[in-house]
């Protein structure tokens, strides 16, 4: 393979779980195949659900570039993931959220920023689209994250960030040769708590893999994200901030809290006080929602520190380790197994 991506060699995964999304599954492959510059592939990988497998199967039987398998690894999303990494036959493997829709330049943008051959991985922006038509007046936009979306305090435009968000990213394959797949115990697995950082732990060993590697988000690349009512709602938000905490635990404890917390102290230490200010000043002013913001980003501060801090007691007294697998053994094992690929 060129160390330059056509815009034929880019596969892209779609990590689905659930025919609750049946229709926002179907919603994300149609925004992949009207790419302005198609991708080679789209990849759904089914996690551990044989009824939505065979739904999925049928639905795209014959269908040109869209292929159907079945997490080949352990329930979660990165195992998920790095079952599309192993079938991906793309020079560049972009990853898309189940629940959302990628504007028509989404792989254009992508294909431009891996025209310098030092890129390793590149992110996008990530809009909500609220169920209710309208982000809640309470919900503060430095905490947009919880819901899966570019969060305030990202610097616009093309720019170098420690790491990109995992609902709509790229990487080069050679990433994955250097550093590995995600790691298997960190992230989402199908449990309650909604667990994240897996991409972030990633990003920081690739780039101790390889030093001249650049990361980059490039705001151009957009995406639109659902956000369920049930998420609107601050018991989700705490929840979220809470798990996230146990998340960084995790990521530090795998790469060291100097790198796993990095671009976070910036972001609480700056980001987050002049969140509270605007919002005080909006209460001051009497416009809607401003005590509300200011209160939810000290609660979503503290919901996030006591996370961490139960987090890195569990981790400490269990000996947590982490599964990094070796992407071509795992893309050998998946090739062998014809049962594991439901249509093509």
């Amino acid at each position: 393979m060129s160390a330059r991506a056509d815009a034929a060699d880019v596969s892209v995964v779609v990590c689905v779980y659930t025919e609750e999304r049946w229709e926002d599954i179907l919603a994300a492959v149609a925004s992949v195949r009207a790419q302005s510059r198609p991708a080679l592939e789209t990849l759904l990988v089914v996690d551990h659900n044989e009824a939505l497998l065979d739904r999925l199967a049928r639905e795209y039987a014959g269908a040109e570039g869209v292929r159907v398998l079945a997490n080949a690894g352990p329930r979660g999303l990165s195992a998920g993931r790095n079952t599309g990494i192993a079938a991906a036959r793309g020079e560049v493997v972009a990853f898309l959220d189940d629940d959302a829709v990628a504007e028509r330049d989404w792989l254009l943008r992508f294909r431009e920023a891996y025209e310098d051959p030092r890129v390793m991985a590149v992110g996008g922006r990530t809009e909500p689209v609220w169920a209710s038509g309208r982000r809640p007046a309470w919900f503060p936009e430095e905490f947009d994250w919880v819901v899966g979306c570019t969060y305030r305090g990202l610097p616009p435009g093309r720019v170098r960030v420690r790491n990109v968000l995992g609902g709509n990213a790229s990487f080069r394959r050679s990433a994955f040769d250097a550093a590995g797949g995600f790691a298997t115990g960190i992230g989402r697995d199908g449990g309650r708590r909604p667990l994240g950082g897996e991409e972030t732990e990633l990003c920081i060993r690739l780039t101790r893999a390889r030093p001249d590697a650049v990361l980059l988000i490039d705001d151009r690349a957009v995406i639109h994200h659902r956000v369920p009512g049930a998420r609107e709602r601050f018991g989700y938000f705490r929840t979220r901030a809470y798990a996230e905490g146990l998340s960084k635990a995790l990521v530090a404890r795998s790469v060291g809290a100097a790198a796993g917390l990095s671009s976070e102290r910036r972001y609480a230490t700056r980001v987050l006080p002049a969140g509270v200010a605007r919002g005080l000043r909006d209460a001051l002013l009497a416009r809607p929602g401003g005590a509300g913001r200011a209160g939810a980003i000290v609660a979503g501060v503290l919901a996030a520190a006591g996370g961490y801090a139960v987090g890195a007691v569990r981790a400490r007294r269990s000996g947590a380790a982490f599964r990094v697998p070796v992407i071509g053994a795992v893309r050998e094992d998946a090739g062998d197994d014809d049962d594991k690929e439901a249509a093509a």
